[in-house]
């Protein structure tokens, strides 16, 4: 057991927000790290050396991480740059769409509308229905999220249809298993990013296509 009667397994799951000051799950906060000239980085991977600084996936938080929390975190004078928010949403947006171009690989992802209608339709154990934010409204709301799934429309039709080596794509399913419960978590953030006032907010960036 680790401080607190909180398990070893759970203390290293979880991060401190250096703008609310809440502990949380680190699946739903994004790492930051100060590199060599004292600029702040985003980790998206995880990955970068470095001192890890937490922030909850919003712009919200991460617009006020920027306007002097980073550098309390970090106990020194720290370069943010203007639009860290929007580079944190393209890394995160790719992020997502590798990973669901992946699990289509492995054969765990479909899209297009009867496939997608198919498997919810025939049983499937899907774990994520992921609907194109600027797709048809009309189309969308004749597909639904089973029980148990999570559903996502963060994803612009150019985003997703990337995932799938196509041009566009409004409509696709993950399946349970593999590396879903990673696609889930990455997507969970974009959403975050993405959500203004309780709605999905215009992407402004997007993800690089070449």
């Amino acid at each position: 057991m680790g401080r607190g009667g909180r398990t070893k397994d759970r203390d290293v799951s979880e991060r401190r927000c250096i703008v609310t000051g809440e502990t949380a799950p680190k699946a739903g906060l994004i790492r930051f790290v100060v590199g060599p000239e004292n600029e702040v980085f985003p980790d998206v991977l995880e990955k970068l050396p470095g001192r890890g600084m937490w922030v909850t996936a919003t712009r919200d938080a991460l617009d006020k991480a920027g306007k002097g929390q980073f550098s309390k975190s970090a106990k020194a004078p720290v370069k943010v740059r203007d639009d860290l928010a929007d580079e944190v949403d393209r890394q995160l947006a790719r992020r997502v769409v590798d990973l669901i171009a992946l699990a289509r690989k492995a054969g765990s992802a479909v899209t297009g509308f009867e496939k997608v209608k198919g498997w919810l339709a025939g049983g499937e154990n899907v774990r994520a229905l992921f609907q194109a934010s600027d797709g048809s409204e009309r189309g969308k709301t004749k597909l639904w999220t089973p029980e148990g799934a999570r559903y996502f429309g963060c994803l612009t039709g150019q985003e997703l249809g990337l995932a799938f080596g196509r041009q566009t794509a409004v409509h696709a399913a993950l399946a349970s298993g593999g590396m879903s419960n990673r696609v889930v978590e990455e997507a969970a953030k974009l959403k975050g990013l993405r959500e203004i006032d309780g709605g999905e907010g215009t992407v402004t960036e997007g993800i690089e296509t070449t």
